[in-house]
């Protein structure tokens, strides 16, 4: 959970991952709690490595019922490329408990932006910011949106075996130029990267 400096001049400490484990317990009980749709944007967030501003403008017909193992495509904001979005079984199970509590309270719209305010409208970026440096106060030195699609991705590289493979496949699904971008943004230690050497 080491702060790492962008490689391009001028940009400031990328954000810090939250290790998998918390991030999905806290994001369960805000699902289960007093803010449910923070919750299912943290789920959601950290078992598909969406940017933020995708996440915002998704609306629920584009998750057609959000059943486990089907996928969706979107248009990413930043790269302009298609990407093919998959559900998993923690992402279907945690969107259902999320209709279901929308519906309890007569606010499901089927055409409507799925991450709402209060106010009815997508999440500012900042204030999503803010939420989560409560939400994970403690947890790491820099917390972000980008530190939702870090967790992602650094626990994909987790489960399949922290292999260089394991990179090049994040590298394709973060729609990066390169692997050495890629394990940039994942911010890994000193004895990370060279044991990734070690595994060529």
């Amino acid at each position: 959970m080491k702060r790492t400096k962008q490689s391009t001049k001028g940009q400031h400490f990328t954000s810090d991952y939250i290790p998998y484990d918390i991030a999905e317990r806290e994001g369960n009980a805000l699902l289960w709690g007093p803010i449910p749709v923070i919750g299912f944007y943290i789920l959601f967030s950290i078992n598909t490595g969406l940017r933020v501003s995708d996440v915002m403008k998704l609306k629920h017909s584009d998750l057609n019922g959000a059943r486990a193992n089907t996928t969706f495509w979107i248009k990413e904001k930043k790269t302009k490329k298609d990407r093919e979005v998959y559900v998993s079984e923690k992402i279907a199970k945690a969107y259902a408990t999320f209709l279901e509590k929308l519906r309890e309270k007569g606010k499901y719209n089927a055409e409507g932006f799925i991450f709402t305010s209060r106010e009815g409208n997508p999440y500012a970026t900042a204030s999503l910011i803010t939420i989560l440096k409560t939400t994970f106060r403690g947890v790491a030195p820099n917390i972000s949106t980008h530190s939702l699609r870090k967790t992602f991705g650094r626990h994909l590289y987790d489960i399949n075996g922290q292999s260089e493979n394991a990179l090049i496949q994040l590298s394709e699904i973060f729609n990066h130029s390169s692997v050495g971008i890629t394990r940039t943004y994942l911010g890994f230690s000193r004895e990370e990267k060279i044991n990734i050497y070690k595994n060529l």
